[in-house]
């Protein structure tokens, strides 16, 4: 089953500057180690100061960017992170932001050490509770620059093998232009509506905050795919419906009441449906070749949509790749039978910026009231002045 992607136009890292500073990771990191095999997983328990200890071939941006957020002071990968078959930005991001990153591919980490042992990286050692258990290589800023300079100029080979792979799975995943879906009955009302999809791809907190006053004013239908149920909740928004394998989405949006769908295999199987039923939730399940957020977009379209707004959605070849994806000819599809009712948000935070907010708005509002009021009050002729003007009022309306 195909996990939740989405995309944009290719905008690798690029290499960085000389005259660029980098922001230095320590020489040596302690805290708390962090295990976990899935990085969107051991995201949801890491916290500030703990060592994340991982297993994730190419790092991509969203696990970097998750991993910076909850402020790991180090990381240790038993995985290459980068291979260097395409310029995969995740390391960078994490070394940039300052963040000890230490590649110690093969090392026993997860049968040496458990969840919550204290462990020292001294350059590339790994220290655990009794005694070195990894020596690893440190990946270094300028390193891991030089290595996006020559993947970026070596991109066109990714591109003819990820555009020959897309034609070779075309036809497996043909079923999603030619409407064969089989869409359970849902109580969610798509009927021209305008129709917001959510995925936590690249950019999706600044893209949602640009698009406020849309989803605002127009009250859309609201699906997040997967985790973008939970992107929907940090900006104070309720899904009206949650689609994927249910792997990254948290229990507490799961909870929230929205409509869920289990995005199902060809063959039917779903393994997102056990979790659910672990909770005891309601569900459908939808079985479907392609991405979820390719199935989210097919699902709004067949039920009539007048508008389909997508926010955070990968399609550029960096973030397919970053998704482990070899083609992309399911969301080529669907975006082909979507046609024109089909708005990518992608980067719409930078095409310009966002005015003051209406907190900002009504703070500056009163705060110019109250020195209005302050300089009435200690000014005897303006009070004279006001009590003439109240008293004119009176007249006039008494008058009336």
């Amino acid at each position: 089953m195909a996990t939740n992607t989405t995309t944009r136009p290719p905008q690798p890292v690029q290499a960085t500057p000389r005259r660029q500073s980098f922001a230095r990771s320590p020489l040596e990191v302690r805290g708390k180690a962090r295990l976990g095999r899935r990085t969107k997983d051991l995201v949801k328990r890491i916290g500030p100061g703990d060592v994340a200890i991982v297993d994730h071939r190419n790092l991509d941006r969203m696990a970097a960017e998750d991993l910076v957020e909850c402020g790991v002071r180090g990381v240790v990968n038993v995985a290459p992170s980068t291979s260097r078959r395409y310029p995969n930005p995740g390391p960078l991001i994490l070394v940039r932001a300052g963040v000890h990153l230490v590649d110690a591919v093969g090392a026993p980490l997860f049968e040496k050490l458990n969840d919550g042992d204290m462990v020292i990286v001294q350059g590339g050692t790994v220290i655990g509770p009794r005694g070195v258990v990894a020596e690893g290589t440190v990946l270094t800023p300028e390193e891991l620059a030089a290595v996006q300079g020559e993947q970026l100029e070596r991109i066109g080979e990714a591109i003819q093998d990820f555009a020959e792979n897309t034609l070779t799975h075309i036809r497996d995943e043909l079923e999603v232009v030619v409407g064969k879906l089989k869409i359970p009955d849902l109580r969610t009302d798509f009927r021209d509506r305008h129709v917001l999809i959510v995925v936590r791809g690249t950019d999706y907190r600044r893209d949602l905050r640009a698009i406020r006053p849309y989803f605002s004013g127009l009250r859309p239908v609201l699906v997040g795919v997967d985790g973008g149920g939970d992107a929907l909740l940090e900006v104070g928004l309720k899904p009206d419906l949650i689609i994927g394998d249910m792997d990254s989405a948290s229990d507490k949006v799961l909870r929230s009441g929205a409509e869920l769908v289990v995005h199902a295999y060809t063959n039917g199987s779903a393994p997102g449906c056990a979790r659910l039923e672990r909770l005891g939730l309601e569900h459908k399940v939808l079985p479907a070749a392609g991405t979820s957020q390719d199935v989210a977009m097919l699902l709004a379209y067949e039920r009539g949509a007048r508008l389909i707004v997508s926010v955070g959605s990968h399609f550029n070849l960096i973030e397919f790749l970053d998704k482990d994806r070899a083609g992309m000819s399911s969301t080529f599809l669907t975006r082909l039978r979507v046609g024109e009712i089909l708005v990518d948000t992608k980067g719409v935070s930078r095409l310009y910026p966002p005015g003051p907010s209406r907190r900002l708005m009504l703070v500056i509002v009163l705060a110019a009231l109250v020195t209005l009021v302050i300089v009435v009050l200690s000014s005897p002729p303006m009070e004279r002045l006001l009590d003439l003007l109240w008293l004119k009022l009176q007249v006039l309306f008494q008058g009336t």
